[in-house]
């Protein structure tokens, strides 16, 4: 994969965002997706502190709430296209909230970090691995859950109020 080092500040771009109401990988892959709902590509995010992104699945969930927001690099997507020869997935099929070009999202675990793409900083919490799930395989292609390990983003929750758009941003760690 080849993305600069986690040198930081570092500018990146917010390539897709995404909040959606619905859990589209529920129960058995065999069984297929649930239906996607439009509007869920955003061109921007509202973030609530400890609560996450306004709108989404796991907005104000007890369970959730440090984890409500996931993270994920548009480079590592880029790779498991490259080695299983499928077209490079979205959120869409990831099911992660942010995608990011120009970090390694997955250098970011244990961290606090802040976006700010213009309307001031968002800082997210001490980040975990968000790993793949075996709907990867179904949603990509065959190979994807194994391909996603250890590159599959992060799970966090927003420690500020704020909105994170489309396009170019800068990440900071705290």
């Amino acid at each position: 994969m080849n993305v600069p080092t986690l040198e930081l500040p570092v500018e990146v771009e917010i390539v897709e965002l995404l909040a959606s109401p619905l859990h589209r990988y529920e129960g058995r892959p065999a069984d297929g997706a649930v239906f996607t709902p439009d509007g869920e590509l955003r061109t921007e995010l509202e973030f609530t502190a400890g609560l996450g992104i306004v709108g989404d699945r796991y907005f104000n969930q007890r369970a959730h709430r440090a984890s409500s927001v996931s993270l994920q690099s548009v480079e590592a997507l880029e790779a498991v296209a490259a080695e299983l020869e499928v077209p490079v997935p979205g959120l869409r099929q990831t099911r992660r909230n942010i995608l990011l070009r120009g970090v390694d999202v997955d250098a970011l675990a244990r961290r606090e970090f802040s976006l700010d793409s213009g309307d001031g900083a968002v800082r997210f919490g001490d980040a975990r691995p968000c790993n793949p799930c075996a709907w990867m395989n179904v949603s990509i292609g065959e190979g994807a859950h194994r391909a996603l390990r250890r590159r599959g983003g992060l799970r966090t929750g927003p420690l500020d109020d704020g909105v994170l758009r489309l396009g170019p941003a800068v990440l900071r760690l705290h």
